[in-house]
């Protein structure tokens, strides 16, 4: 599977961003597709995925962000609200089927205070 993400960029504290990642591949709707950031000398960590049976999201950004999905399309996206310093990341797509986990390249997300 290859993942390709786009949408990240520059963004004032307060304000949105949305990003979208397209798969290409062999992925169904049972298979996790999601999206986890990394910041400047922090661990790479899970923001949300979603599969057909539910969502998840990591703590620091329920009731932000909100993450969706086209099936049909075999996109994901995530539409990030209420912005912070915090979520200045580099931002990866993820999809995890039964070739094992698949990455896209990542997308910088920045937010200036």
């Amino acid at each position: 599977v290859q993942l390709q993400a786009s949408g990240g960029g520059l963004v004032q504290a307060g304000g949105s961003l949305r990003l979208s990642c397209a798969a290409s591949g062999s992925i169904f709707s049972m298979h996790p597709m999601g999206w986890y950031r990394q910041a400047p000398g922090k661990q790479r960590e899970l923001v949300a995925n979603i599969a057909s049976g539910g969502t998840n999201y990591a703590d620091s950004v329920k009731g932000r962000f909100t993450i969706s999905r086209d099936y049909a399309k075999n996109m994901v996206f995530l539409q990030m609200n209420n912005l912070n310093a915090e979520d200045t990341a580099v931002y990866y797509c993820n999809a995890i089927t039964r070739g094992g986990n698949s990455w896209g390249k990542g997308t910088l997300v920045t937010v200036s205070s």
